[in-house]
């Protein structure tokens, strides 16, 4: 009796991708048949290569940059080096049974940091030793597609599985990517973890999207402010990884942010959108967090404007400054007026009413004064 061996899921997915290629790069997709499912970026940058002129059975060369445009990158780039070595660190820790292996670039897909080297054979350190050296260009334009070029180009972590690579010659790495981003919100670079024939390993997306948070929170905690705002949400323990991190300057404006605070308080990303003040995120005067930072370790209830609380640990940023109303600091009568009636607002818990009650002055009049006093950005 014959018995029908079923494809395993790993054959299942090459003759998917091996469907898509002849579909998306050879144009053979018949008349009448649906597309074979594959992930839109990684069509895109196929489309991108093609329109580029490259071709799958093209050799791919990793040739380094110059060294002055090395040195130009190296220099730029140090700050986040310095962020990712410890993360780096800890990376070969969790790969070390994988070999696979981390690599930084910066924005623009040059390497400028290597982690940890598994133990290979001889040719897959060979194959792995092609791109995981500093200086090395692994743009798209460079060697087609891969996590590294899809990560900075869509901005999202991505995972890239050996055929789905553009060039035929880059189809023995397997790969998981995810973009780093400044406290500013502009992306600076991706980290990627790359295997060379090895077993697929979807789940490392998670891995290099948590590292990467890692690195951009130390970012962010070493980048020059007055105040640094550690959030999360009332009731909940969490760690580093899932707390919020702002900074604010002497004035209140923010300076940077991670990206569980720009998630948190329902704002874009801060490249490009202009000055944005404490004020226009909470509901309580800007000395309440002056005051916060004075008292170590102490966790506040902020209110947001949307009613809403958050939890907010204060502390002084690498640059301190004086609190407004501190000697040398005049307040205006109206933010004088406006910090006596966000006060009242917040210890009332939120309950404009209540804090209306309490000062002697209707709903209407808090309202009012609450929005007048709010900072407006300097000219």
């Amino acid at each position: 009796m014959l018995t029908s061996v079923l494809p395993t899921p790993r054959e299942e997915r090459g003759a998917l991708i091996a469907q898509a290629r002849r579909e998306w790069i050879d144009g053979e997709r018949p008349r009448g048949t649906s597309a074979a499912p594959i992930e839109p970026w990684i069509t895109r940058s196929w489309r991108r290569c093609l329109e580029a002129g490259q071709r799958p059975h093209q050799a791919v060369s990793f040739e380094p940059v110059s060294r002055a445009r090395l040195s130009e990158v190296s220099e730029r780039n140090r700050q986040l080096v310095m962020a990712a070595r410890p993360v780096l660190a800890h990376l070969s820790r969790a790969l070390a049974d994988t070999r696979y292996f981390p690599i930084l670039t910066d924005a623009r897909g040059v390497v400028v940091e290597v982690g940890s080297m598994p133990s290979l054979s001889e040719n897959k350190e060979r194959r792995a030793l092609d791109l995981a050296r500093i200086g090395v260009d692994l743009s798209e334009p460079a060697v087609g597609t891969s996590a590294i070029g899809a990560a900075l180009a869509d901005q999202q972590p991505v995972w890239l599985h050996r055929g789905e690579h553009f060039f035929d010659a880059t189809g023995v790495y397997s790969c998981a990517g995810a973009p780093l981003f400044s406290p500013q919100g502009d992306c600076v670079g991706m980290l990627d973890l790359t295997g060379v024939n090895e077993q697929e390993r979807p789940e490392l997306v998670h891995l290099a999207s948590m590292s990467a948070r890692a690195i951009e929170n130390t970012l962010v905690q070493q980048h020059a402010c007055a105040l640094l705002v550690h959030l999360a949400w009332p009731g909940y323990s969490v760690g580093p990884e899932a707390m919020g991190l702002l900074g604010l300057d002497p004035q209140g404006y923010v300076t940077g942010s991670n990206a569980c605070a720009r998630q948190m308080l329902h704002r874009p990303l801060l490249g490009g959108q202009g000055p944005l003040h404490a004020g226009d995120l909470f509901a309580l005067p800007l000395s309440m967090l002056f005051d916060a930072a004075r008292r170590d370790d102490v966790s506040i209830e902020v209110p947001l404007w949307s009613g809403l609380r958050v939890r907010a640990r204060v502390q002084h940023g690498g640059r301190g400054a004086p609190a407004p109303g501190a000697e040398g600091v005049k307040p205006r009568l109206r933010e004088m007026e406006g910090e006596m009636i966000r006060r009242a607002v917040d210890e009332a818990r939120g309950n404009v009413a209540q804090a209306a009650r309490a000062l002697g002055i209707s709903r209407a009049t808090v309202y009012r004064k609450l929005w007048h006093t709010r900072r407006t950005p300097p000219a």
